[in-house]
């Protein structure tokens, strides 16, 4: 583990980098985390995996962006274009450090962060991993507000997600479940899609899910999504696991199964 500093355009970003174990490495996982609170939930699982993909013969850089974890700046600094530009940063100094494919695995929102990725910067990875990836931003950033409606709800507040969306996008800056969000960064998760990544997809598309569900199965918004890829020919598979959405769960909990099945696609 080579937990170390580069430099962002914004300011310095902490990248957690785990070289490969063996002679020569397979490729480089570039692992793009969730939003906000998901982001602290899911470091266990991210490592965990970034581990697996070690011992498998991959190099794993886990960059924390701009305002987030131990990278320079604020959260109510950050905006949506300046994460972009962050994971392309990151991207371009584990090309030049590893003559290797590059794999991207992005959890949750960072799912679309991935794909603005890919298609702002030209970049076709080798393959796309996504853990239950969320599919509009749109949806990202409303359930997000929720999060404020349901505090107001106990001081007697009466906002709706609209107001509150509506406030953003007039140029005030929100404190939402302790995070300061901008308006940059709620108007950039807002217009995010997947969209891009059928536009030039990669050369592999996983998308993996954990489920509650007696028998797992993907979500009906996954299903969708997947059928919907399937049929304009991008090369998608998909798959899932038994487990909890442990980027939301109370306490911290592993899902081995997601690991393993993440694992087995490399």
């Amino acid at each position: 583990m080579q937990p170390q500093f580069i430099q962002g355009n914004q300011g310095r970003l902490f990248v957690m980098c785990r070289e490969a174990l063996g002679a020569d490495s397979k490729g480089v996982v570039l692992l793009i985390p969730p939003f906000a609170e998901e982001m602290n939930k899911s470091r266990r699982m991210l490592s965990l995996a970034a581990r697996a993909l070690n011992q498998k013969g991959y190099a794993t850089a886990l960059p924390d962006l701009y305002g987030t974890g131990d990278s320079d700046g604020d959260f109510g600094d950050a905006h949506w274009d300046g994460w972009v530009d962050d994971l392309s940063v990151t991207l371009k100094w584990l090309q030049a450090r590893n003559d290797a494919p590059v794999h991207l695995l992005a959890l949750r929102a960072g799912a679309l962060l991935a794909a603005r990725l890919a298609a702002d910067h030209a970049f076709r990875p080798a393959s796309v991993v996504l853990w239950n990836p969320v599919t509009q931003g749109k949806q990202a950033l409303t359930q997000f507000l929720r999060l404020s409606i349901a505090g107001n709800l106990v001081g007697g507040g009466g906002e709706s997600t609209a107001d509150l969306r509506q406030r953003l996008m007039d140029g005030e800056s929100l404190e939402i479940a302790g995070y300061m969000l901008a308006p940059a960064l709620a108007q950039g998760l807002d217009e995010a899609t997947l969209g891009p990544l059928a536009e030039v997809p990669p050369e592999r598309l996983i998308w993996l899910e954990v489920s509650s569900r007696d028998e797992p199965a993907l979500s009906p918004v996954g299903q969708r999504q997947v059928e919907a890829w399937q049929s304009m020919g991008v090369p998608v598979t998909a798959q899932a696991v038994p487990g909890d959405a442990f980027w939301s769960t109370a306490e911290l909990v592993d899902v081995p199964e997601l690991v393993a099945a993440t694992e087995a696609v490399f």
